[in-house]
């Protein structure tokens, strides 16, 4: 993380303790409410970030203690008020001054000491990795992972292609994978995440359950966040989100990745081909035409010369050229030339 990201999180949580202390400590008004409103706006994260801290507030009593003897936090002269309800009143000062003093306590919790590895694989190549915390993760060709872990909470920051999740349960520490398309937010459960930045993204989910917050593809956001059971697959793309109920073989051909095939069944063959492309790394492009053309079947990912002996079986009339110099393809079909 860069320090102009770092600092920008540390003002994103120092706000979100602040509004969390306002909530707790009063009724908002309505100019204070849509102040909130626009804030909530401003980043996919803001609405998770203000119920983490809305939560550590309903868990305060239980911090008072420790906070107290740290000489961290001094407390208002005791009355007959006591416990949550005291400290809640001294957050919803006007000032707010003792808001920002526990925001600020907060955040060096928050920003305790962070265990940062980054993963990446290269093209054709699949990996599997288990974090300090038990969860095991598969990574599919060229894909690249951020892992941050810390005290109070696990975040992957998936850059780009695709992973499988198995998330050791910890209600303590959320579990998040982030992505430029969106985010994905568990406790624990098994579930796939494929992203092509400012593109697409697909969340299926193999046990327990997830909530997905699609970000802004296409100049359309999904305010709320979708949440997944078992066999549902999420797809957000530039024409929308849509959420289908997979059968157990269907499920079985989302995953086919893992043991190194990929299915199609009447997929456009430009987007066929634009996953062989990311798994070997190579330049391969069609003609419009031909990227419309529907295919189906099973495939082995590292097989691709079979598979461009395959799709020039098909009825359209599909020709691969390919040019020795560059190694670039060009899928175009026969009606063409």
């Amino acid at each position: 993380m860069s320090v102009a990201e770092q600092k920008l999180r540390e003002q994103r949580d120092e706000t979100a303790a602040l509004w969390a202390a306002r909530l707790e400590g009063s009724t908002l008004e309505a100019s204070a409410r849509a102040e909130l409103e626009n804030w909530l706006a401003e980043h996919p994260d803001n609405r998770a970030l203000l119920s983490e801290y809305c939560q550590f507030s309903a868990d305060l009593e239980k911090h008072l203690p420790a906070l107290v003897a740290s000489g961290s936090l001094a407390l208002p002269p005791r009355n007959r008020v006591s416990g949550r309800r005291r400290v809640l009143r001294w957050l919803a000062l006007p000032a707010l001054g003792a808001a920002a003093a526990v925001a600020v306590i907060v955040i060096r919790a928050r920003l305790a000491p962070v265990a940062v590895q980054s993963v990446s694989t290269s093209a054709a190549e699949r990996r599997s990795l288990t974090l300090a915390d038990g969860t095991r993760v598969e990574l599919d060709a060229q894909t690249n992972l951020l892992i941050e872990d810390s005290p109070s909470e696990r975040r992957i920051r998936l850059a780009d292609g695709e992973a499988y999740f198995v998330v050791t349960k910890d209600r303590t520490r959320p579990f998040t994978v982030e992505t430029p398309t969106g985010s994905v937010r568990v406790t624990g459960t098994t579930f796939d995440v494929r992203t092509v930045p400012s593109a697409a993204l697909e969340v299926t989910v193999v046990e327990g359950s997830v909530k997905v917050r699609p970000g802004e593809i296409g100049g359309a956001r999904t305010p709320d966040p979708v949440s997944l059971g078992a066999g549902d697959r999420l797809s957000a793309g530039p024409n929308g989100v849509t959420v289908s109920a997979l059968t157990p073989d269907a499920l079985g051909d989302a995953l086919a990745w893992r043991e190194g095939y990929v299915v199609f069944d009447g997929v456009p063959l430009g987007e066929a081909l634009g996953r062989f492309a990311r798994y070997h790394g190579r330049g391969i492009s069609s003609t419009q035409a031909a990227a419309k053309v529907n295919i189906g079947g099973r495939y082995l990912l590292g097989d691709l010369d079979k598979f461009f002996a395959e799709i020039q079986n098909l009825p359209e009339g599909v020709i691969v050229s390919s040019d020795p110099l560059s190694g670039t393809v060009r899928v175009s079909l026969r009606s063409e030339r």
